[in-house]
């Protein structure tokens, strides 16, 4: 898979993550400070919505039991031996675009 666009910069304020669904994934899409990063949406621990979760600066927080990610590398913050899935993001005009594929 290449790049796919999944929303419009202006979806997705800075300081804000949202659910983007990609083909058949859902992936969570943050902006922080006007740099967009594109992790798994599934939280390790119990398969909560991280794109319905609370993001300071980089780090989101699980809306189901507070597991904590850093949306830039996917680590969690308390271990970072453990991570979900990071895409990498282009970000064309006022576009974003996505690449599931090609996961760090």
């Amino acid at each position: 898979m290449a790049f796919v666009r999944v929303a419009g910069t202006s979806d997705i304020p800075a300081g804000t993550i949202k659910e983007c669904t990609v083909g058949e994934a859902v992936i969570a899409l943050a902006n922080v400070g006007g740099k967009f990063h594109a992790i798994s949406n599934t939280c390790l621990h119990r398969g909560g919505p991280l794109g319905q979760g609370l993001l300071d600066g980089s780090v989101v927080t699980c809306p189901w039991h507070g597991w904590q990610f850093d949306v830039a590398t996917g680590k969690t913050v308390q271990n970072a031996k453990f991570g979900v899935d990071c895409f990498p993001v282009e970000v064309r005009g006022e576009e974003i675009f996505v690449d599931l594929s090609a996961s760090k």
